[in-house]
């Protein structure tokens, strides 16, 4: 396929808000690649050249851009940048200049051809390497036709704004089989595995829909982290699992480690399947010494470490190291203990199907279980196995008086399901001022902008939402404009500074009353705590309209939930679709006390 079709479904995806023609228009997309062109095309569609939990970047600010496109025009920066300013969008500039001068070099490119140069931009680096992505960017805009070119200048700059999920993808690929989404389940399945969208395209591409129940694991491909289920008492958790074995439930935050002997080499990823190995280069020289295996994926809970007193430091301390600058200074300031509890995979073998009570022996032979908490970095989560509710009360109430956040109750023989929420874990946890037991994972969906000494922060007041799974859509339930400290509004305006849009994403669920002043896109996580769940007819998760009897609107026939009384408890590191869940917030808001 060439380029400028391929770009012509990139204007037809961009210029509809419904997820049902994003998909199909997807779906004819994919009818139409080759195996060879699946997995680029994959890339490119998310405005990148390889996975997104690779450090693969462009490089490349708005200003090289820009000057790629006046080398490739050869005209006037001043009067390009006039024009740039009237339009607003660097993209459609140099398409509308395009559309103005003929290009004697001007030839359909392929998807291939335009992906490899991409690559090279990419890959540059060292002395010369801006010269070589603003000639290399150059050559594609005197190649490509104005459409295509708009594309060509927003790739780069990582812009593509296409507004839709990687759930979208995977009911596209279902739909290019069978013309619904019913393959979704398994294609996501497999996709928790693997991760990667170029590799699951490519793979049923080249060798048809029943290759997906074959995908296993891969060292350096993260694994989407599993998650627990809720239950309030210690009663209703033996009820429901029976004999169970008990971990602590560790406030830092959750790793993957992939690690290869022979090669000897560590990545580490986080929840949102950023690859964060350089943040904590104690933690990858622990695992190097400490672990005995050829090669394996284990997941753990990053703590900080006093090494004064011997404690374990709260979350507001550990979160620290998480940092691109002055690592080495951290390191030596807030060392970190891994506490291991999972072992997904082992010297070739694939453990996510193997009941967790061999995954925990086979996991206590890689990392020594009598680790001296004062010399390893590596440690082995302590576990005790009961089938008695009054034990594993006692045991949790132990765990808060230790300053721990609870337990995670596991199945003994439950399996790892990777991206799921399920009961083979289960989260105890408990709340003593408010009448929900757990806090909320919310996407930042937008923001208002501040009035009086807010208006310094740039932003007021902030919308939040949850996961929709059925209809792979974001909804609201708060608004927040208080509970957060001076400090805590300029981190969240300049982090919201970053994925700030033009226009609401198709993705986003929002009743007018709730509209924003700056939307954002799906990139923020932040932990929400509250002291009930009610119903709204102005917040969107779970709300159910009905026509009204003019049959011109709509009028509410099921109000929505809606938190009261927000407050922001901490940023996270997950990725949008694991925020929680409207089943999860249905579920909370049936067991609020």
């Amino acid at each position: 396929m060439k380029f400028s079709q391929l770009a012509i479904f990139f204007e037809q995806i961009e210029s509809t808000s419904s997820r049902l023609t994003i998909t199909e228009l997807l779906s004819d997309l994919f009818k139409k690649l080759s195996p060879e062109e699946m997995d680029k095309t994959m890339y490119l569609l998310q405005g990148r050249v390889s996975p997104q939990f690779e450090k693969i970047e462009m490089g490349m600010a708005e200003k090289m851009v820009v000057r790629s496109a006046l080398l490739s025009l050869n005209m006037d920066k001043d009067h390009f940048n006039k024009k740039n300013r009237e339009i607003g969008d660097v993209g459609k500039t140099i398409e509308e200049f395009k559309k103005e001068f003929i290009s004697l070099e001007e030839k359909q490119l392929s998807i291939i051809e335009v992906y490899e140069k991409l690559c090279n931009i990419a890959s540059a680096g060292g002395a010369g390497s801006q010269d070589v992505k603003i000639n290399t960017l150059s050559y594609l805009f005197r190649q490509a036709d104005p459409l295509a070119s708009r594309y060509l200048a927003r790739i780069p700059t990582g812009s593509m704004r296409l507004g839709f999920s990687d759930m979208t993808v995977l009911d596209a690929l279902s739909w290019m089989h069978t013309g619904d989404k019913s393959l979704r389940s398994a294609i996501e399945n497999a996709y928790h595995v693997r991760p990667d969208l170029g590799f699951i395209g490519k793979l049923i591409k080249s060798e048809g829909i029943e290759a997906i129940h074959k995908v296993k694991p891969a060292i350096f491909t993260p694994i989407i982290m599993m998650r627990a289920e809720r239950l309030s008492s210690s009663q209703a958790i033996i009820e429901k699992l029976g004999k169970c074995i008990m971990e602590p439930k560790y406030d830092g935050f959750r790793l993957q480690a992939h690690y290869s002997k022979k090669k000897n080499e560590v990545r580490l990823y986080s929840r949102s399947l950023e690859e964060v190995s350089e943040m904590y280069p104690d933690v990858i020289e622990g695992i190097k010494k400490e672990i005995k295996a050829e090669e394996l994926i284990i997941e753990g809970e990053a703590i900080g470490y006093d090494v004064n007193t011997g404690n374990f430091l709260p979350f507001q301390q550990t979160v620290q190291r998480k940092r691109k600058y002055d690592i080495a200074e951290k390191v030596k300031e807030i060392p970190l203990k891994l506490f291991t509890f999972e072992l997904l995979y082992l010297n070739g073998e694939n453990l996510l199907q193997v009941p967790f009570s061999e995954r925990r022996k086979k996991l206590e032979k890689a990392v020594k279980p009598r680790a001296d908490v004062t010399k390893d970095t590596i440690l082995l989560a302590p576990d005790t196995t009961t089938e008695d509710p009054k034990e594993l009360e006692l045991l949790f109430e132990d765990a808060l008086t230790e300053g721990l956040e609870g337990m995670i109750v596991k199945k003994i023989d439950g399996i790892y399901q990777p991206g799921a929420r399920g009961f083979n874990w289960i989260k105890f946890k408990k709340s003593y001022s408010s009448q929900i037991n757990d806090t909320i994972d919310c996407l930042v969906m937008g923001y208002d902008f501040g009035k009086g000494k807010r208006a310094d922060f740039g932003i007021g007041a902030f919308l939040v939402g949850v996961y929709d799974q059925k209809k792979d859509m974001f909804a609201t339930v708060a608004k927040i404009g208080t509970g957060l400290s001076d400090q805590e509004w300029r981190d969240l305006q300049e982090r919201c500074q970053k994925f700030k849009i033009d226009s609401k994403p198709a993705l986003y669920d929002v009743d007018k009353m709730m509209s924003v002043d700056i939307w954002v896109k799906p990139e923020i996580i932040v932990e929400i705590r509250a002291d009930i769940i009610t119903r709204s007819t102005v917040h969107t998760a779970g709300r159910v309209l009905k026509p009204s009897k003019s049959g011109s609107a709509f009028d509410v026939e099921i109000p929505g939930y809606a938190l009261r009384f927000p407050r922001l408890e901490k940023f996270r590191d997950k990725k949008p679709e694991d925020s929680t869940s409207l089943h999860e917030l249905e579920e909370l808001f049936k067991m609020q006390k």
